[in-house]
């Protein structure tokens, strides 16, 4: 599998020195990656450091590097206890919204990013849920792709591109055709799970490609019951992963 890198919860005031931490390590291996950019914060627990002035220049910077920008919902707050059509968590900012609100949120978020010069394709929804209402108002708002789902290649669904993520992490690096995304956070990493992240991208160097590369992949039609699929291994997985807090 080839696999490509997205981060989400990119603010001006993230944790910057976990971000300069993957920075340091993306500009070694030759990773240029997704960064799901909130366009207006409001989510307490994403702010860990000063906010940085300089924000939209370095976003601006590092896409002239080849990294690609996504926008990460609004303002990443969660309004229900949805999960929507890709439940891998009970919360979402646009799942169960009206559509109304939800058009508003997209179209206000997009206008701040476009006012600091950046024009995504991209949509990355916080805590990965959404609804069918969701992907009809991203198509009309100039949106081409969202970044999640599950599969080894591009799919198109209700007029949607969609790239999808890794399902588990160990295994990303199957002797298998196909290509896949992993998902960091990077908000309060530790030193442990950033030299885990080194050992990572140093021993799979060849297997990881500029996210650039997803876009370019041809998007195949999706068979039967794949969405009912992909459903349950969503809705699985948020199952198993609150055992396991337990």
């Amino acid at each position: 599998m080839k696999v490509t890198v997205r981060m989400d919860d990119i603010t001006p005031d993230m944790d910057w020195e976990s971000f300069e931490a993957f920075e340091r390590m993306f500009e070694r291996y030759g990773i240029r990656p997704l960064l799901g950019i909130v366009p207006e914060n409001r989510d307490k627990t994403l702010s860990v450091s000063p906010a940085r002035e300089d924000f939209w220049e370095k976003m601006r910077t590092l896409e002239q590097k080849g990294w690609n920008l996504a926008m990460h919902g609004c303002h990443h707050l969660y309004r229900t206890k949805k999960g929507g059509v890709f439940p891998l968590n009970c919360r979402s900012e646009f799942a169960g919204v009206s559509e109304q609100e939800q058009e508003r949120l997209i179209q206000t978020g997009r206008r701040i990013l476009e006012d600091h010069g950046i024009r995504p394709v991209i949509f990355m929804a916080p805590g990965h849920t959404f609804d069918r209402r969701t992907v009809q108002i991203l198509r009309r708002n100039g949106f081409s792709y969202m970044t999640d789902g599950y599969g080894r290649k591009p799919y198109r669904r209700w007029d949607m591109t969609f790239l999808p993520i890794s399902f588990l992490r160990s295994r990303l690096f199957r002797k298998k055709d196909g290509i896949t995304t992993l998902v960091i956070h990077c908000n309060r990493c530790t030193p442990q799970e950033l030299e885990e992240y080194e050992r990572m991208f140093q021993v799979h160097r060849e297997a990881f490609v500029p996210y650039e590369t997803y876009l370019r992949q041809p998007a195949r039609k999706r068979f039967w019951g794949a969405g009912t699929a992909e459903y349950a291994m969503a809705a699985g997985k948020r199952l198993a992963a609150g055992l396991f807090r337990k």
